[in-house]
């Protein structure tokens, strides 16, 4: 059972594209010291080195759980749980990892993160008629009692697809695909046409295309219980009690209380649809990052939710504790900026000719300048490493690990630099641009954590030593959200900036790096890169075999065109306690660690 990680609470079902600050106040550089000798190893101290490699991604603890006990789970945070737990107007991050205990998807998925039918909703792709025929299976109840109604999963889409609904959700392929979504989301139309129901446990949705991303996050994953919000109209129902106070949902754990902002109790809903679950509760309480080491420490928690992985290489020794790993759905990059964003015609305007950094000479030595390894061990005990390709690990048959990238070789970034014009023409010790003019480069960074300020300063001390020309841009960090604000208007003092994103279920990244996509920060557009992310998307990579030749394609095209260097990926661990059964972080459905077999062992 892995607990989701939604970085500034945006999670948009078939696609999460969301931003991912570099240092977010959790990390801490083991040494700030970095060696520049061409290609040296420059850890000094190897003892707290980890790879996520090494972890297991399930408890070891063998043991037949007792079918009693509570588990207590400490939710990691400095901030309070808003309350508001239904999947269709939650916005924050812990809201989310609460209601994974509370109201499960319908869908299960695979470790490509392809929808499977094992979950409570069943669906059948006719490619011929552009439909799909969702069914809801048998014996599946909402906590108090109601059967699961096909009508339930279609409220989903009516509650996020009204004119009245004010949440963040339903612009994605998922619901704009579906025949008469858009009307209906105009207000042009009381219902969606393209939705059919057949009985009450079947309908069918016709789409204009069937796009691979439906399959890969782009259907909605929860039902939404019309009886239970009977009389409300749909502007009242993020703030009613029955989102706040009684939520109710078809997981294997009903809520019994809510303390606002601070716990949840949860009981077993013995009528579970799989079974019944391990145990008689869990309760769910925030405990602050300087004080959970300590509680796992007395077993007050037997699970840390959203640990700080950067307490880790002082607690890894922790008696009654087990520790598990896996690779989070994000990578660290550093971009350049090619353009501006046309938003009366709603495209990126590249202008890579003109661009200071349009130069891929100076962006591949820029690439072989910095050594990345170094990064991951010196800042972030191993448990980040090098980032090869903007297509995370995370999506393993996905990602390209065969493309050779550049590796750290300062004689390299200077032979290119070289060869390319870049020439200290005034012997300052600082090249000028291949046509004599100074060229003075500004880097944007984020502050946040202690990580920040070195992990900038190492980057800018690299380029520096190949002679260019860069420092922070007005000479400090910014804070997160104006940074943000700044790439999104394109602060024109912004030449390369440090940033990251964390990728959903879906790996289409037209969201990030399309011609018409206002994230596409860098501002990169080619016809290459335009050709391979319309087939990543079309009836074509509906074979995964054919979508995953394309994203490889893809990477290798990004890599060529250095449109972003790629810094590092990332881990998170999960300390469990060993009297915990049935405990697993790992990718993609598995019915041994689903969350009603989680349970305590006999004492």
């Amino acid at each position: 059972m892995k607990c989701s990680k939604l970085m500034k609470g945006l999670a948009l079902s078939s696609l999460l594209f969301v931003m991912a600050a570099c240092s977010n106040g959790e990390e801490e550089p083991a040494e700030t010291e970095t060696d520049t000798e061409n290609g040296e190893d420059t850890a000094q101290d190897d003892t707290n080195i980890y790879s996520y490699e090494d972890f297991p991604q399930i408890v070891s603890n063998e043991a037949e759980p007792s079918g009693t006990g509570t588990l207590n789970v400490g939710y990691t945070s400095d901030t309070p749980f808003d309350g508001t737990f239904n999947w269709a107007f939650y916005t924050l991050a812990p809201e989310a990892d609460v209601l994974e205990y509370i109201d499960e998807s319908v869908f299960t998925f695979d470790e490509d993160q392809q929808a499977t039918n094992e979950g409570a909703i069943h669906y059948e792709m006719n490619e011929e008629d552009k439909t799909v025929t969702f069914t809801v299976q048998d014996g599946v109840s909402w906590h108090d009692g109601e059967p699961l109604k096909i009508t339930d999963y279609i409220a989903s889409y009516e509650i996020i697809g009204h004119p009245d609904y004010e949440g963040v959700r339903g612009t994605t392929d998922g619901f704009t695909s579906i025949v008469g979504y858009d009307e209906y989301r105009a207000g042009e139309a009381d219902e969606i046409s393209g939705i059919e129901v057949i009985d009450e446990q079947t309908a069918v949705f016709t789409y204009k295309e069937l796009a691979p991303s439906l399959t890969a996050g782009g259907f909605w994953f929860y039902a939404f219980p019309e009886h239970h919000y009977e009389g409300l109209e749909i502007s009242e129902m993020a703030a009613a009690p029955q989102t706040r106070e009684n939520p109710i949902g078809i997981g294997p754990y009903k809520v019994e209380q809510i303390t606002t902002g601070e716990s949840v109790a949860l009981t077993k809903y013995e009528d579970y649809w799989r079974g019944e679950p391990q145990l008689d509760g869990i309760n769910i309480r925030v405990v602050a990052p300087s004080s959970i080491s300590s509680a796992l420490e007395s077993k007050d928690v037997d699970v840390a939710v959203n640990f700080p992985t950067n307490q880790y290489p002082d607690v890894a020794d922790m008696e009654g504790v087990e520790w598990l790993a896996q690779i989070e759905p994000i990578y660290d990059y550093i971009g350049f900026k090619y353009g501006t964003w046309d938003a009366e015609n709603g495209t990126v305007d590249s202008n890579m000719e003109e661009a200071k950094m349009g130069d891929v000479e100076l962006r591949r030595a820029m690439w072989h300048a910095i050594d990345n390894n170094a990064v991951g061990e010196r800042f972030y005990n191993g448990l980040r490493w090098k980032a090869t390709t903007i297509i995370p690990p995370y999506h393993k048959n996905f990602h390209n690990d065969e493309i050779e990238t550049p590796e750290f070789n300062i004689d390299e970034a200077n032979n290119i630099l070289d060869a390319a014009g870049y020439e200290d023409v005034d012997g300052d010790g600082m090249r000028e641009d291949p046509n004599g003019e100074p060229l003075e480069i500004n880097f944007a960074a984020m502050s946040g954590g202690d990580t920040s300020e070195p992990l900038a300063n190492y980057y800018i001390q690299q380029w520096q030593s190949i002679g260019l020309d860069i420092d922070k841009l007005n000479g400090r960090l910014i804070e997160y959200n104006t940074f943000y604000d700044m790439l999104e208007n394109d602060d024109p003092g912004i030449d390369v900036f440090l940033a990251g994103w964390s990728v959903g279920t879906d790996l289409d990244p037209t969201a990030l790096y399309g011609a018409d996509a206002p994230y596409n920060y860098i501002r990169y557009e080619s016809d290459k890169n335009t050709e391979l992310l319309t087939r990543g998307m079309s009836e074509e990579a509906l074979d995964i075999d054919k979508r995953i030749e394309i994203y490889k394609e893809w990477q290798e095209l990004m890599v060529e065109d250095v449109a972003v260097i790629p810094t590092v990926y990332r881990s998170s661990v999960y300390p469990v306690g060993d009297n915990v059964v049935n405990y697993g972080v790992e990718i993609g459905f598995n019915e041994e660690t689903a969350l009603y077999n989680v349970g305590l062992a006999e004492e």
